[in-house]
This record gives structure tokens, sequence and C-alpha cells, in this order.
């Protein structure tokens, strides 16, 4: 007979259990479903180009977030990463994915990019390698790839870690027409406690609710960049930028 839950890490943990299918895709236990995704580079994945998205161009062009310290969560390839990195930033970028990251470190050393890439849990590794506090942590398509329970830890992290007066900025799938991801309610997963059906989708009344503790700059569609254009850009996902406060 087990007693094994007394904190809330219990509790998450537990939880992370009914998704044991998918828990390499958010946890340290393995991310050998990642690494098999990054593991042909030509694939015609559209966030496997070399550029870097069109909101966070935007942010910098007209002033919104300016050279600090960044950390770049669930970075890929490190197309988003270099492109701060070019910008004066000082980053970290952080990936579940060997493969991910091997191929991250291969591109910023074609671009001489000075990055700290670390391959692990940022949920874990926060305490250690990852310490803060960071001026903008940036999330392009992390967050909706997370069970409903592990917001949680999302929040903490953003709590350790994100400076006050600092940035938050993601990407996510984005609910209704045009979009993209599972639209079912929390509950459900639960109930089925075996898929997050690729990621799930948000409204802007959700991501306001989640992020409420933070005050919204600015939440919209992504533009739809063309082939040609030098930045990545779905409609199918919404861009946010949220900033915390000075007194945090």
């Amino acid at each position: 007979m087990d007693r094994n839950i007394r904190t809330v890490d219990d509790v998450l943990r537990l939880l992370d259990g009914l998704f044991a299918r998918e828990a390499d895709r958010w946890t340290a236990d393995g991310a050998s479903w990642w690494d098999s995704f990054y593991a042909d580079r030509t694939r015609p994945v559209p966030f496997f180009v070399a550029k870097p998205d069109e909101n966070l161009v935007s942010y910098l062009d007209r002033g919104l977030i300016t050279p600090g310290r960044a950390l770049d969560l669930g970075c890929g390839p490190g197309r988003n990463a270099l492109h701060l990195s070019s910008l004066g930033f000082e980053v970290d970028a952080v990936d579940l994915s060997r493969a991910a990251i091997t191929w991250a470190e291969d591109r910023a050393r074609e671009a001489g990019a000075d990055v700290r890439f670390h391959c692990g849990d940022a949920f874990t590794l926060t305490a250690t390698e990852l310490t803060g506090p960071y001026d903008l942590i940036y999330d392009s398509g992390c967050f909706h790839h997370l069970p409903p329970h592990r917001r949680i830890s999302y929040l903490a992290l953003l709590d350790r870690c994100l400076a006050p007066g600092g940035h938050l900025s993601l990407t996510c799938f984005a609910a209704g027409e045009t979009g993209m991801g599972s639209e079912l309610p929390d509950a459900s997963f639960y109930d089925r406690a075996e898929s997050l059906h690729g990621g799930l989708a948000y409204t802007p009344q959700s991501l306001r609710w989640i992020f409420s503790d933070l005050t919204e700059i600015e939440l919209r569609r992504m533009h739809d960049e063309p082939p040609e254009s030098p930045r990545f850009g779905e409609p199918f996902l919404w861009t946010a930028l949220f900033r915390r406060t000075a007194e945090s």
C-alpha cells in the first residue's frame, strides 16, 4: 500500500504519470520523442527554418523590449536565441531534446553567436543552471505542449526567474477558426488520461486569466509570413507579450 502524496510536487508527478505515453514531451525522464522529431533536419517543418518569430522582431523594432538577460524556453534549433544574441542579449536557451540542442549549437557556431545552451527540463534546471533573473523569458511553442497541471510549474518558474519589470513573450496554439491544437476542456484530459492531442489550444481570455498576475502589453494572431520573408509567421498561433510589475 502506497501513501506517497505529501507535497504539490508529489501531486504533479502523480498527474504526469497519467500521461505516460507523452511524458517525455515535457519531463526530463526521457526526450526520445523530440529527439526523433529533430533527427532529420531536412523535414518540411515550419519552425525548422533559421528565422526569428515575426512578433519577436516587431517587439524589438518598436522598443517594447530592449537587450538584457534572456531565457529561451523550448529553444529547438535556436532560431530565436540566435536572433536575441545578435542584438546584444545575454542568452540562456533550454530544450529537452539533445538533438535540438546539438542543432542549435551548430547554428550558433556558424553564426559566431554566444548562447549558453542547456539540455534538460527547465522546471528543474532553474534551481541550478538557469539562475536568472531574466529581463525576457521567450517561449515559442513550449507552453502549449504542457498538460494543464504543469501550468503550476510554469507560473512558478516565472515567479522565480522573471525579473521585476521583465517581460514574458510566448506563442501558442490559437483556438477557433484557422487555429490549431485541442480545444477539449482541461478536465477531459484527465478523464481520458492518454493524450494531449498534439498540444492545447488557447483563447485570448484563457491566456489573460492564466497570466493575470502580469500586465498585458500585446496579444494578437501571429502574422502570416510568406516563404521569402526573413521572419517566421504562422496565423494558427497567438503571440502574447506580458510584463511583470517593477515592484514584484
